[in-house]
């Protein structure tokens, strides 16, 4: 009985194969064929190319913090402070568009009261922090020390960051540098593989924008001499693949 059941089966089978068969070669037909042959061909080569720059912004993170006995009170200490530190940036060449709110708190500050174990509240800290592009980065530490005496010992500068403000340019340089290095290498694998090398059949690209890394500054409400900025130099790297093909 087994084997007259797998008998049907594969006439069955055989008779699905020959209607596919029949229907494939018949005029009109839309049934395509299945290429198996499905690697990967060419040359394969990856590209490299990388610009330094100069940076020519610096972003400032700066702000003041005050605390007093009332929300009203801190609010008014640290609004004043802040006032004076924005106009400070605009008549230092920092422009409105170039300021941005980063963070502003208004929190209770407490201590523990032992005696009766609770917590009791002692006054109210209201902080309120910008970043400010600066444009003309020499005058990055002119505008520090400037800052730090209009806020007072309000005064929190927390970080400074480098970066560029139109790396357009520098892009299409990395990219052509990153162009040339893969078909040079392309060029030299045809030659030793003894084959022609062809057109691209392929190309991708990835880019490496360094983002801005904040620098550590701290408090500085007492200057002296004027603070030290040093912005040193970025790199601006593309990294492109190119598939070319192969003449025979």
């Amino acid at each position: 009985m087994k084997k007259i059941w797998l008998l049907a089966l594969g006439l069955g089978l055989a008779l699905i194969l020959a209607v596919v068969g029949l229907a494939a070669c018949s005029p009109g037909s839309t049934v395509e064929s299945l290429n198996l042959n499905n690697q990967q061909t060419g040359i394969w080569a990856t590209g490299q190319g990388k610009v330094t720059v100069a940076p020519d912004v610096a972003i400032l993170r700066l702000g003041v913090e005050a605390q007093a006995a009332t929300v009203a009170e801190a609010q008014a200490q640290a609004s004043q402070a802040m006032n004076q530190v924005m106009n400070v940036l605009t008549k230092n060449g920092v422009a409105n568009k170039d300021i941005q709110t980063q963070y502003f708190n208004i929190t209770k500050v407490t201590r523990w009261d032992d005696k009766n174990q609770r917590e009791v509240i002692i006054g109210y800290r209201v902080t309120n922090i910008v970043t400010a592009k600066i444009r003309t980065i020499d005058k990055a530490g002119a505008i520090i020390d400037a800052v730090a005496a209009a806020g007072g010992d309000l005064t929190r500068i927390d970080s400074i960051s480098f970066t560029i403000d139109d790396p357009t340019p520098y892009y299409s340089q990395a990219r052509e540098k990153a162009m040339a290095d893969a078909k040079a290498k392309a060029n030299q694998m045809a030659r030793l593989g003894g084959v022609t090398l062809g057109k691209p059949t392929y190309i991708s690209e990835s880019s490496y924008f360094p983002y801005p890394t904040p620098i550590r500054l701290g408090d500085k409400t007492t200057p002296s001499v004027e603070t030290p900025i040093s912005p040193g130099e970025m790199d601006i790297t593309i990294t492109v693949q190119i598939v070319y093909a192969i003449l025979k």
